[in-house]
């Protein structure tokens, strides 16, 4: 009977350990998606031109630095580029004109464009006012993930302007 008795505990020590097995590698499994998940998600990513994208699953909302609208000064017009435009790494995209200059806006990623920012042909100002929320200009298909690793996080974008 002691036999017996001391079976069972050891067959639930072990059954024990098994679960706590399986959770271990549920939950390692889970970790990986999520930090994989949030990389991909509301993330900022930016150019040393000044240009940033923001990532949602596969679509970049892509627009100018604070940085660089104040630079520019009062944005007066704006030249998104057509939707279904398949745009490469770095080629130019459009173009802002201000009361001081007119500079190009190049794609940070490749893809084609999926939407652009309709409010701006009558309110360019919102690159100023807004150039985050408001004022962003297109948005886009992620062509090629691996693109995003060449751009600076926030942080790091924040230490280039510094410099």
């Amino acid at each position: 009977m002691a036999t017996a008795v001391l079976g069972r505990c050891v067959l639930g020590q072990l059954n024990r350990l098994r679960t706590y097995r399986n959770i271990a590698k549920v939950t390692s499994a889970q970790s990986r998606n999520i930090s994989f998940s949030q990389r991909l998600l509301g993330v900022k990513y930016f150019t040393e031109k000044h240009e940033w994208v923001e990532v949602n699953g596969d679509i970049g909302t892509i627009g100018i630095s604070d940085f660089a609208q104040d630079q520019l000064g009062e944005v007066v017009y704006v030249q998104l580029p057509e939707i279904g435009t398949e745009l490469e790494l770095g080629l130019e995209a459009g173009v802002l004109e201000s009361v001081k200059a007119a500079s190009e806006v190049y794609s940070p990623i490749s893809g084609v464009v999926k939407e652009v920012n309709t409010p701006l042909e009558d309110n360019p100002n919102l690159v100023n006012e807004s150039c985050y929320e408001k004022g962003w200009l297109y948005k886009m298909t992620i062509g090629e993930p691996s693109e995003l690793d060449h751009l600076m996080k926030e942080d790091e974008y924040l230490k280039f302007i510094k410099e």
